[in-house]
């Protein structure tokens, strides 16, 4: 975790180690067999697989920043261009002694905020038009804390990193079967004589599946991280309660097509972009609103404030 005033969270840092492991060690093996399987066939072609494998981990790594804004659309904004937005940040990155991030507008009325970047120094922090026309000032503060936690935090990062063994493995689901709706029957000698199209789909699925678990577990940990951190930062919990409460009541008069059009992001959202209560929102990228909120609640007590 980098040096700020934001406090620290020895568990999140445990869980980044132990993912970031994990995964590591499941993407080696995911390019190890797939090289393996090829390699007697088809060398030029394992050693494709293994190119492209590294670099859609350092692609992830470099552009991270660059890839979510243009998923949002978002653009980047000059102190002219949001002189209040950028005063606000300002003000919480000197009160966390961090570097300031880069700010971005994202033009939707889905009412969010996300951070990205592979470092400090490249970071972004981006927000909705939809969040900055429905929220207080102080409100805004409480999400931009959070969203700023995650950069000091450094798990934007690991959750980019994390995610390219899951993207290879969607890849190569996606292929495995364009190859077996085309008749690739050919047999894999080291996998008992089977079609190789198959064992290549069963090492994809596996892969995605423990990935994907991986990553939300460490999601839902994060968030509540960034919670408890920004509202130490601001001493305003109850700022932040509400701004969680507006903005979820607020995403469930979204019209359903601009939540799918944002879902990609939601890993990185303040909140989900996800209506009521259903399979997704049990293997969401973020707990629950009440866990939120029990916690927030917790912090207003102990700070001796009253609660608004």
């Amino acid at each position: 975790m980098a040096r700020t005033r934001f406090v620290g969270d020895a568990g999140l840092t445990a869980r980044m180690t132990l993912v970031m492991f994990l995964l590591g060690a499941l993407f080696v093996g995911l390019i190890a067999i797939l090289v393996s399987i090829f390699w007697t066939s088809s060398p030029g072609l394992a050693v494709l697989i293994g190119v492209v494998g590294l670099g859609i981990v350092w692609f992830q790594w470099y552009k991270s920043d660059t890839v979510a804004m243009k998923a949002m659309r978002a653009r980047e904004v000059s102190r002219e261009q949001a002189p209040e937005l950028h005063d606000m940040i300002e003000r919480l990155c000197a009160l966390a002694d961090m570097p300031k991030p880069r700010v971005g507008v994202a033009d939707t009325d889905l009412p969010n905020a996300f951070a990205t970047g592979r470092s400090p120094q490249r970071s972004v922090v981006v927000v909705t038009t939809g969040i900055l026309r429905r929220l207080s000032a102080e409100e805004l503060e409480g999400v931009l804390a959070h969203e700023l936690s995650h950069v000091a935090h450094r798990d934007v990062l690991v959750m980019t990193a994390a995610s390219s063994a899951g993207i290879v493995a969607g890849m190569l689901t996606r292929g495995s079967q364009y190859g077996a709706f085309f008749g690739g029957g050919r047999r894999d000698n080291n996998s008992g004589g089977l079609p190789v199209w198959l064992v290549v789909l069963v090492v994809s699925l596996v892969t995605y599946a423990v990935s994907f678990l991986l990553l939300k577990l460490l999601s839902r940990y994060r968030e509540l991280s960034a919670d408890r951190a920004g509202a130490y930062l601001t001493m305003k919990p109850q700022a932040l309660a509400s701004a969680l409460q507006k903005i979820t009541g607020e995403i469930n008069q979204i019209p359903q097509r601009d939540l799918r059009q944002a879902s990609a992001m939601n890993a990185f959202f303040f909140a989900p972009a996800i209506q009521g209560v259903s399979l997704r929102t049990l293997t969401s990228t973020h707990p629950t609103l009440e866990q939120r909120l029990e916690q927030l609640a917790k912090i207003q007590a102990e700070l001796g404030r009253p609660t608004a």
